[in-house]
């Protein structure tokens, strides 16, 4: 009779290499040395809460300290321990998650104070075989604002034979009054070189042959989380079929070929927008996310300005061609450059994310980009205004910059990249002012806070425009600087509101600040109020409407008016509200 042998089911690499003790658990130096002198010296807290990313070890650690808290040793005779043997009955009990006195609960799932109830009534009895009876609660953020009430009076006063150790990604959502009784641990996200090490250790043992480059690709692509790392890495292996080269991850993982990511970065630094479109169309037919051909190249500017900085501390992982060509664009470009490509690459990131298509939307960014390298520095702009001023200078006042200046400004092309022999980049910079522009006429500044609210008016920015008048006392005025003192009832973001829109419509800069110490005016709604009374009782002093107002018993002034064309007898233009009735006689 033949046997038939069944081969074991597969486990994946997040499972069969998960750490069973501290020894194995990689880039949580801090977290294990504070553990070490606290089981050496006997000073064990009743409950611990592990913070960090996902993937990074917090429920992994949790189990390891159940071990640790509950090993007898190979001899049944041990105590608490740093290194679990890994042999006794709890040991492998805890490793099996069979442990009766082990009680992992995931808050994700049971968040109400019923679910707590059961882990409250059951602490009150003792472990029954192990030295302590460990709770593992994972995602404890998830839990109601009932059930951590519940779980507060355990947490402080449990019972010595029971432990709490609760994991979390959100420390910010567990209440204070919680976190004041436990231990904090947070787990750091693990570095990239630690993780290509471990990968490529995982991958021997596997038979696997992995290029480092795809290592370092797949452990950048983990983002510090070890779970997503190995999860890629298992990817990798079935991919290639046991051979992985850095292209094999590049396709599997989306990303775009970090030497077309220069050549891009290159062509659109140049201003060269037509090939640097072919380029980023190449990389989209090959199958690469637009959105993570813009994180790439976000990455090289960081990379480079890194590397502008100190020129020797961050090539070292790269390969030798990129620390070749990243030194020459490294020189080449200046920080202010690298500083806009940056904002500019980080907004056209957002865009891509939110956009119905996102080719597009990283094309239009690369093309903003291209053409924002013709435009000069605020230094190299201040200079040329000093060194080449406008030949038709706006009349207004001495020292200040012409109107128009911007436009000879702006006509400066700044530093560029030329292609090098060794695939480096040098700068070139031309100066090329363009002709003179026209002086801009610039709209008149209002003269008063009255003039500022009419504006805001006439432009029907309403909601502004009863805030000026009725909700703000103002401090002081001035044309380009107002202080003002909000009232309650006042927007919070009314100063840099009303900052912003004078400047657009003015064409000049403006400073809006709160004062809240010096004197200040009614606002714009009490002061016409006032001034209305004034003029009524001003008329009412008048012999004419006195006389008025006597003949006329109940008669009230309801509005004065100015006439426009007043004849030279009509002093004002009344109106009056009488309680006479038709019929009645007048004396």
């Amino acid at each position: 009779m033949t046997e038939t042998v069944q081969a074991a089911p597969y486990r994946v690499l997040a499972r069969k290499y998960r750490p069973t003790d501290f020894s194995t658990l990689i880039g949580q130096e801090a977290l294990v040395r504070t553990l070490t002198n606290a089981i050496q010296s006997g000073r064990l807290a009743h409950a611990f809460v592990l913070t960090g990313v996902r993937g990074v070890g917090k429920t992994t650690t949790a189990r390891i300290i159940a071990r640790a808290l509950n090993c007898v040793g190979p001899d049944g005779q041990g105590g608490p321990t740093i290194d679990p043997c890994g042999v006794c009955e709890h040991c492998r009990a805890i490793a099996e998650d069979r442990h009766v006195d082990i009680l992992e609960m995931d808050a994700a799932s049971r968040t109400g104070v019923n679910d707590i109830r059961e882990i409250i009534d059951g602490v009150r009895y003792r472990p029954t075989s192990a030295r302590f009876k460990v709770y593992i609660i994972d995602e404890v953020h998830m839990l109601s604002t009932q059930a951590f009430n519940a779980l507060l009076k355990t947490l402080e006063e449990p019972p010595e034979h029971v432990k709490f150790v609760f994991a979390t990604t959100e420390i910010r959502k567990i209440p204070i009054t919680v976190l004041s009784r436990c231990q904090r641990f947070d787990l750091r996200r693990v570095e990239t070189a630690t993780l290509a090490a471990h990968f490529a250790a995982i991958a021997q043992k596997e038979g696997a042959e992995i290029e480092e480059a795809a290592l370092k690709l797949i452990a950048r692509a983990a983002d510090g989380s070890v779970r997503d790392g190995l999860s890629l890495l298992d990817q990798a292996i079935s991919h290639g079929a046991g051979l992985v080269g850095e292209a094999q991850v590049r396709d599997m993982l989306g990303l775009a070929d970090r030497v077309r990511v220069f050549d891009l970065f290159e062509r659109v630094m140049k201003g060269d927008i037509a090939p640097a479109l072919d380029l980023l169309a190449e990389q989209y037919a090959l199958g690469a996310d637009p959105a993570v051909v813009l994180q790439d190249m976000l990455e090289l500017t960081h990379w480079l300005t890194r590397l502008k900085l100190s020129p020797d501390a961050d090539s070292s992982n790269a390969a030798e061609a990129e620390r070749v060509r990243g030194g020459g664009m490294a020189k080449a470009l200046g920080m202010a450059h690298l500083a806009r490509a940056w904002q500019m690459l980080l907004k056209g990131l957002q865009e891509t994310r939110a956009a119905p298509n996102p080719l597009q939307a990283a094309e239009m960014a690369l093309v903003r980009l291209a053409y924002v390298t013709d435009l000069p520095t605020p230094a190299e702009a201040i200079e040329q205004l000093r060194t080449q001023p406008p030949p038709r200078g706006g009349g207004g006042g001495g020292g200040g910059i012409p109107a128009g200046g911007g436009q000879a400004a702006a006509s400066v092309a700044t530093q560029a990249i030329a292609p090098s022999g060794g695939g480096g980049a040098s700068a070139a910079l031309k100066m090329a002012p363009a002709p003179a522009a026209d002086p801009v006429a610039l709209p008149p500044m209002p003269a008063s806070f009255a003039e500022v609210a009419a504006l805001f008016s006439e432009k029907r920015e309403g909601i502004l425009a009863v805030a000026l008048r009725s909700q703000v006392s103002p401090v002081r005025f001035e044309p380009g600087r107002i202080e003002l003192r909000p009232h309650a009832n006042a927007p919070h973001d009314l100063p840099a509101r009303v900052m912003r829109l004078l400047g657009e419509w003015t064409g000049r800069r403006w400073t809006v600040t709160v004062n809240t110490t010096d004197p200040a005016e009614p606002t714009l709604g009490e002061q016409e109020a006032m001034a209305e009374t004034r003029r009524r009782e001003d008329a009412a002093s008048h012999p004419l409407i006195k006389a008025v107002l006597s003949a006329f018993p109940g008669a009230v002034i309801e509005a004065v008016r100015d006439l426009a064309a007043a004849e030279p007898e009509e002093e004002a233009d009344l109106t009056f509200d009488s309680d006479l009735t038709p019929g009645d006689e007048e004396p």
